[in-house]
């Protein structure tokens, strides 16, 4: 059975740090080696990494240049032929998920799923995903990467997440990977993942940016995007990233780079 790295990235989440934690502790499929990345916190979260120390493969409490520089590092750390990124407060779905996704880890490049969302105690969804994906999916929309398991050796194929970007550097690579480079993909219908869209006071900073990195992504010197672009609809505009999904994007970095705070 393949090995699984998962890497998680946290900065004063302390609470929702023990969350994810519980959840990867209490899954049934042991095969897998546990990183935390923390950028230097002060409430608390290191001593709650410390605890769980005998239980983690890897695990730094250290200032760093944003989530993706962090991501960047636990991948450098990771021995897994598999990653997921599961950052704190997010969650796997139950204690069988990594049971039953680990069957799948067949050499496949990519392997996603579906996310539970949760906007408040009243309104939840499933968020699906398509089982083909497309440059007109990636225009609109991205892969989550807490339901996302990605083959390491990618990374030394296609690079590591631009961290000239603030929130787009995963749509980056995931378009790169499907797009550009042609890896091969597979949909698993099951929710993997859990994530809360709590704490969100306003979304216009964080539209404005998505809007900009997308952008300059795709009118870029890149060939492969600028012919993919031209080759979409004439005349027809790309639609607006919807409400649901922007969320998903930018919950956990506004909050990590001080562009929204927590309620």
């Amino acid at each position: 059975m393949p090995k699984l790295s998962i890497i998680t990235v946290n900065y004063n989440n302390g609470d929702g740090l023990q969350r994810t934690m519980d959840s990867v502790f209490n899954q049934t499929f042991k095969d897998f080696e546990y990183i935390i990345m923390d950028g230097g916190s002060t409430d608390g979260s290191k001593e709650i990494i410390e605890k769980n120390g005998h239980k983690l493969g890897y695990w730094v409490s250290e200032q760093d240049g944003g989530i993706y520089n962090a991501m960047n590092k636990g991948i450098l750390n990771a021995t897994g032929d598999y990653l997921l990124f599961l950052n704190s407060g997010d969650h796997l779905k139950d204690e069988r998920v990594l049971e039953e996704v680990s069957a799948f880890m067949d050499g496949t490049a990519i392997i996603y799923g579906n996310t539970f969302l949760i906007a408040s105690d009243t309104k939840s969804w499933v968020g699906h995903h398509p089982e083909v994906l497309t440059f007109s999916f990636f225009v609109d929309c991205t892969l989550p990467h807490a339901a996302s398991f990605i083959k390491r050796s990618l990374f030394n194929e296609i690079g590591l997440y631009d961290e000239s970007l603030l929130i787009c550097a995963d749509w980056k690579f995931f378009m790169n990977a499907i797009c550009r480079f042609n890896v091969s993909y597979k949909f698993v219908d099951r929710v993997i993942s859990v994530f809360y869209l709590d704490g969100i006071s306003s979304t216009g900073d964080g539209k404005a940016i998505i809007e900009k990195e997308k952008n300059s992504v795709l009118d870029g010197d890149n060939p492969v995007f600028l012919k993919l672009n031209r080759e979409r609809s004439p005349g027809k505009k790309p639609k607006k990233e919807p409400l649901k999904q922007l969320l998903i994007r930018v919950k956990y970095r506004l909050r990590r780079h001080g562009i929204i705070k927590k309620k």
